[in-house]
C-alpha cells in the first residue's frame, strides 16, 4: 500500500513538471501568434451595414450608452433605447434620428426588475420583429470602505444593476438574438482586474459579469457572439462624481470626483462609443478603452503585489490625507 502511494506520488509530480515544461515551451511561440494576429484583426474591416438591423441599448439616456446610441444611428440602425429617464430619452431618440436612424423605440425600464427586462425585450420585439445587438451598459457607481460605517445591504443595488441588470436582458433576448446570429455587448470595466481600495462592490459586479459572459461565450458561440467591454475612465455622470451615496442613493459627489478621478487620465465619451461599435460589428471577443490600459492590464496579472502596493499608497493614501485635513 506505501509502495503505491509512493509510486502514485511520483507520476502526480512527474506528469506536473512534464505539463509545466510543455507550457513554458509552447507558451512563447502562441503569446507572439496572439500579438501578431490581434493586430492584423485591428485593420480587418468592420461590418459598417447596420442598417435595417435592430439594436437594443440599456442606459442609453446619458454617457457611453447615449453616444452608443448616436454611433449605431450613423450606420442607420434601427434603436431601441432603455433607461429610467423617459424625458432624457426621447432627446436621445430625437437626435438618433436626425443623425440617420430610420426608426427609434423609447422605452422607460428599469433593468433591475425581471419583468421590466422581459417586457421591454417583448416591446422590441413586437415592435421590429428582430433582435440583432444586445448592448448591456446601464450601469452604476460606488465608492466606499466597508469600514465607514456604511450599512452594507444599501448597496445591493450595484449588484442588482450592474450584473443583474445585464443578465436579465440577456435571458429573454437569447432566444431572439440565436435566430439573427446576433451579438450581445456587455459593459464590463478595468475595475474587475485592478480591484481599485474603495470599489470593492463595483469590482464584484463587473468582475461577475465578466466571469459570466466568458461562460455565456462557451455556451453559445457561434450562434451569438458575445463582446465583452472593459473600460478605464471614460466621460460620464459617474466619472463627473454621481455615485451611490452612503444612504443608498444616487448623488453627485463633488469629492469624490476631485479625489480619484481626476487622479487619473479619463477618455472622452464620443471615441469610446466609436471603438465599441467598430468593435462590435467587427466580432470582437474584448474591447479595452483606452487602449493603453492594455498593458497595465497585463502588468496587473502578472505583478498585483506591486499594483495593489501603488494604489494604497498613493490612491488610497491621498484619499486619507484629505480626509483627515477635512476634519481638522
Amino acid at each position: 500500500m506505501l509502495r503505491k502511494l509512493v509510486d502514485n506520488e511520483f507520476t502526480n509530480a512527474a506528469t506536473f513538471y512534464i505539463v509545466s515544461l510543455f507550457l513554458l515551451i509552447i507558451s512563447p511561440p502562441l503569446l507572439l501568434f496572439k500579438i501578431i494576429y490581434n493586430f492584423l484583426v485591428s485593420f480587418r474591416p468592420t461590418d459598417a451595414n447596420m442598417r435595417g438591423k435592430v439594436v437594443l441599448i440599456t442606459g442609453a439616456s446619458s454617457g457611453i450608452g447615449e453616444c452608443l446610441a448616436y454611433e449605431y444611428a450613423k450606420r442607420e440602425a434601427l434603436l431601441v433605447i432603455v433607461a429610467r429617464r423617459e424625458q432624457l430619452l426621447q432627446k436621445v431618440a430625437e437626435k438618433a434620428r436626425g443623425i440617420g436612424s430610420p426608426d427609434v423605440l423609447v422605452i422607460c425600464g428599469d433593468v433591475s426588475d425581471f419583468n421590466d427586462c422581459r417586457r421591454f425585450i417583448d416591446e422590441a420585439i413586437n415592435h421590429f420583429g428582430r433582435l440583432d445587438h444586445l448592448v448591456n451598459n446601464a450601469g452604476i457607481g460606488s465608492i466606499f470602505m466597508v469600514n465607514e460605517g456604511i450599512d452594507i445591504t444599501k448597496f445591493a443595488p450595484v449588484m442588482d444593476i450592474n450584473f443583474w441588470g445585464s443578465i436579465y436582458p440577456s435571458h429573454f433576448a437569447i432566444p431572439h438574438l440565436k435566430k439573427t446570429n446576433g451579438t450581445i455587448i456587455v459593459n464590463a470595466s478595468t475595475a474587475a482586474y485592478f480591484n481599485l481600495p474603495r470599489s470593492g462592490f463595483y469590482s464584484a459586479s463587473k468582475s461577475a459579469v465578466t466571469s459570466f459572459y466568458e461562460s455565456l461565450r462557451a455556451e453559445l458561440g457561434p450562434e451569438i457572439k458575445i463582446t465583452i467591454v472593459t473600460l478605464g475612465y471614460v466621460e460620464s455622470e459617474m466619472t463627473l462624481g454621481k455615485q451611490m451615496s452612503k444612504e443608498g442613493e444616487m448623488k453627485h459627489n463633488q469629492e469624490i470626483k476631485d479625489l480619484v478621478f481626476e487622479c487619473f487620465p479619463v477618455m472622452s465619451t464620443e471615441p469610446c462609443a466609436k471603438a465599441i461599435v467598430k468593435g462590435a460589428c467587427r466580432g470582437d471577443r474584448w474591447i479595452t478603452e483606452p487602449q493603453f490600459m492594455r498593458p497595465f492590464i497585463a502588468f496587473n496579472f502578472f505583478f498585483p503585489e506591486l499594483v495593489q502596493w501603488h494604489f494604497k499608497k498613493f490612491y488610497l493614501g491621498k484619499w486619507i490625507a484629505a480626509t483627515k485635513a477635512a476634519h481638522k
